[in-house]
């Protein structure tokens, strides 16, 4: 095989660790995965390589105090609460077969298909038993549009064309034939709001009862959006007012960790992400650039606040500690001692840290002046 086969082992071996050590010994707050360079590495000689990466940027803070903010109107309205009543009402509804009628926008179609480019099957175009929202515009083209009007046991043969940036190179642009049997149409029919639909989805026996009580869980959610909208504008004139200069190694390494959680959060829904993509015509590269302006306010977030936990000089005490671990234990739903004895197991637990930074953000908050 050669020598320079083994001096790659050996260089695989080597370097986790010598980069570990180099990096304690640096001091340095890394916020990249490291670019290796093997410089030296042959018989009788030492092993040299050098590892590039990107440093944590310095904050010049700009005003953090005192800021203005608009006056946030905190009352639910009773359009509000006519759409939550409506929105219980689409979620409690049942769904009704139809068999004396066609396919209409908003009704649910029960489809077979087969799709074909240039009079071949592809990948990802055959569906057995699907179901489809008509005017959900979950498919390409016009295609929902196309079943409008056809009845259950009916061929239909759907064009379309798929987008000019379809994320498979050899769809894109082009036209396809979709050959699709109707199987089922299904309808939701949404119950009318009354005493008997209160009684049926809340402990409470009338309609005014379950209003009030829907009107006072709005009115908390309204509460918790409005504080954290509040949070997100003030923090944001914070970092409008700040200098920093982000390494792009830093930003590709946020987009990378969002885009593990957003692949994450569709598999948790039953599709893989190429699914994804056939369904939706978009590519990874548009997701990722998507991503980037999140990132970058991520980032931008991190820093600010860290900044501020400096300038302050804010510090977290045994019993800010406990308090914080206690809040979020309420909020997992979990006995303090068992959630408390499962953080100290976590190695990467930074609890000290993240309280820390909620304190810059109510400094931040209780400063400010509504206008």
């Amino acid at each position: 095989y050669g020598q320079s086969l083994f001096y790659q082992d050996a260089a695989n071996d080597l370097i986790p660790e010598v980069y570990d050590q180099a990096v304690k010994e640096s001091e340095l707050e890394i916020v990249s995965r490291p670019e290796i360079q093997v410089e030296q590495v042959d018989k009788g000689k030492e092993f040299i390589f050098t590892a590039t990466v990107a440093i944590r940027p310095e904050v010049k803070l700009g005003k953090y105090k005192d800021l203005e903010i608009k006056k946030f109107n905190r009352e639910v309205t009773e359009e509000e609460l006519a759409k939550e009543l409506e929105k219980i009402a689409d979620e409690n509804a049942r769904l009704l077969t139809i068999e004396d009628r066609t396919i209409e926008s908003k009704d649910i179609a029960i489809i077979d298909f087969v799709g074909y480019v240039e009079g071949k099957t592809f990948e990802g175009g055959k569906g057995d038993n699907y179901e489809l929202e008509i005017g959900s515009h979950s498919f390409i083209d016009t295609f929902e549009e196309q079943l409008i009007g056809k009845a259950v046991g009916e061929h239909v043969e759907v064009n379309v064309n798929f987008p000019q940036d379809y994320h498979i190179s050899d769809l894109a642009g082009k036209p396809a034939l979709f050959q699709v049997d109707v199987k089922t149409i299904q309808v939701k029919e949404i119950p009318e709001i009354n005493d008997e639909f209160a009684s049926e989805v809340s402990e409470f026996e009338t309609l005014e009862e379950w209003q009030e009580d829907v009107k006072k869980s709005l009115t908390e959610k309204k509460q918790k959006a409005i504080e954290t909208e509040k949070e997100n504008l003030l923090i944001g004139q914070v970092i409008e007012g700040s200098e920093m200069d982000l390494p792009e190694p830093m930003i590709q390494g946020q987009i990378e960790v969002l885009m593990k959680d957003f692949v994450h959060r569709i598999e948790s829904q039953g599709l893989q992400l190429e699914q994804y993509l056939h369904f939706t015509g978009l590519t990874k590269e548009k997701i990722l650039d998507q991503m980037r302006p999140q990132a970058i306010k991520q980032i931008q977030t991190d820093l600010v606040l860290s900044a501020i936990v400096k300038e302050e000089n804010i510090v977290i005490n045994e019993e800010e500690y406990e308090a914080g671990v206690r809040k979020m234990a309420d909020s997992y739903k979990m006995d303090y001692d068992v959630f408390s004895g499962l953080i100290k197991r976590r190695e990467d637990q930074n609890l000290e840290k993240e309280f820390a930074v909620q304190k810059a953000i109510d400094l931040i908050v209780e400063s400010a002046k509504e206008v």
